[in-house]
């Protein structure tokens, strides 16, 4: 059994998730490592949205998985990976909630990019 606390988003720490309508396009060393127009884009309290791309549109070649965990009460335990083509500005600068909590399920095989690790464009149709 985990002692981790595991917290509800509400009113003082919400939480939504909603499809992106725009293209959403990732790049590293001018490699596209993540093309999508399915992306969710995740809200959580004041932080700049955060885009989860559909793994099927990451091009999974690029990464590497490392070791690096960490936890979210809200959203439950991240795995990360880093992507060889950028070097050590981009070590571990995707994550991923393989079993996330039930409050943003829909974030499930889904990965996630530091925006100041990588390129991020968003393509408005």
């Amino acid at each position: 059994m985990s002692d981790k606390p595991v917290k509800i988003p509400g009113p003082d720490h919400p939480i939504t998730v909603v499809k992106n309508p725009d293209r959403v396009v990732v790049k590293v060393a001018g490699q596209v490592i993540a093309d999508s127009r399915d992306a969710l884009s995740l809200q959580e309290a004041d932080y700049p949205a955060t885009q989860y791309i559909p793994r099927k549109n990451v091009d999974l070649t690029q990464l590497q998985r490392t070791e690096q965990e960490t936890y979210c009460p809200y959203k439950g335990d991240a795995n990360y990976f880093s992507i060889p083509a950028g070097g050590d500005a981009t070590a571990n600068s995707v994550w991923t909630y393989e079993n996330p909590y039930d409050a943003v399920a829909e974030i499930r095989d889904h990965v996630a990019f530091y925006p100041d690790r990588v390129s991020i464009e968003i393509v408005a149709d």
